[in-house]
Formats: C-alpha cells, sequence, structure tokens
C-alpha cells in the first residue's frame, strides 16, 4: 500500500499521487462510468490534475483515491464536498472507474469507511448525495451503509435523450452509528 490514509476490508484511501488524474479521467470519459456519472463532455487528464490541485487547496473538500489492496491500484476515487464545518455536514461522492470493479464490494467499503471517517473523526452530523435513480447498484450500497432517501429530484438532469430523476439520500450520524452497533 503506497501512503495509506484509511485501510478498507478490500480497499484502502489515500491523498492523490501524480498519475491519479489519469483515473479520475477515466472515470468521467468511459462511456460505462460516464452513463451513470452523467458527464456530457469529455475531459482531459490535465483538466483533471489542475482539479485535483484546486481540490487540495480547497478547505471543504477531502479528495481521495480509492485502491485496491491485491493488486495495488487505483480504481477511483471518492469525497467530500461542500463540507459546513459549522453546520457539520458534507455532500458525499463516489466515483469506480472501470466496469470490471463494479459488484466487487469495492464501492460498499468505500463508502463505508469514508462515512466512519466522516461521523468518528470529523465529527460531522449529515452526509448526503444525489444519485440517479435508475442506478439500483448504488443506491443499495447507499442504503446498506444506511443512506435514506430522503426525496426524488424530478427529471433534475437530461441524458441520453430524456430527462431522469434523482434521489436526494442522506444519512445521520446518530442513525450510522445506531445501526453500526446492532452489525
Amino acid at each position: 500500500m503506497i501512503n495509506p490514509f484509511l485501510i478498507g476490508k478490500k480497499i484502502y484511501l489515500r491523498a492523490p499521487e501524480p498519475g491519479d488524474e489519469v483515473i479520475i479521467a477515466s472515470s468521467q470519459n468511459h462511456p460505462d462510468p460516464r452513463e451513470n456519472l452523467f458527464y456530457a463532455l469529455p475531459s482531459s487528464t490535465g483538466s483533471h490534475l489542475d482539479k485535483i490541485r484546486q481540490q487540495e487547496a480547497d478547505p471543504n473538500t477531502i479528495l481521495l483515491t480509492i485502491c485496491t489492496k491485491n493488486p495495488d491500484k487505483p480504481i477511483g476515487n471518492t469525497a467530500l464536498f461542500r463540507i459546513d464545518w459549522v453546520g457539520r455536514m458534507a455532500i458525499f461522492y463516489i466515483a469506480i472507474a472501470e466496469s470490471e470493479n463494479w459488484s466487487q464490494g469495492f464501492g460498499l467499503d468505500t463508502t463505508h469507511l469514508f462515512v466512519e471517517y466522516a461521523f468518528e473523526t470529523l465529527n460531522l452530523n449529515r452526509l448526503q448525495l444525489h444519485v440517479y435513480t435508475a442506478n439500483e447498484r448504488a443506491v443499495r450500497v447507499y442504503q446498506n451503509v444506511g443512506f435514506e432517501i430522503e426525496g426524488t429530484l424530478r427529471q433534475a438532469m437530461y441524458h441520453q435523450g430524456k430527462y431522469c430523476d434523482f434521489y436526494v439520500m442522506g444519512i445521520l450520524s446518530g442513525d450510522w452509528k445506531k445501526l453500526n452497533k446492532t452489525k
């Protein structure tokens, strides 16, 4: 493991390193992840390197690279955005680039690990996210960790010739702690 920050069962999370812009560009350019993440425009590795630098300098963002343990390789990224240090909340994001890394438990491990960090270390009270309602795999992962569907953003985005709905999902620190005491 290279410079691990958080260590899970199947993955570890670390700060971005040189070359990670390639995996981020892949998650936003490749048709498979782009289908669920709704990125419409192409992006270069150079633009992502600039974006990583901006996010690392932003005190209200924590960006981490998702790496598998065996073999040790980066497969995606995850972040807390728009951290409100007074209101104790943030927006959660995850992207795993190549489809061969989907349905392997990496997303569940990442989400659980980062939620635990957000509540136990950062003392945040609430995390939320938006997810395409038809992305059932992601919705199941979030629900497994304890996120609840709090509402639907009707026709929130235009994609592949139609308007698509998104769920607003949230999790509270107290609910997460209760759920994890019973596991």
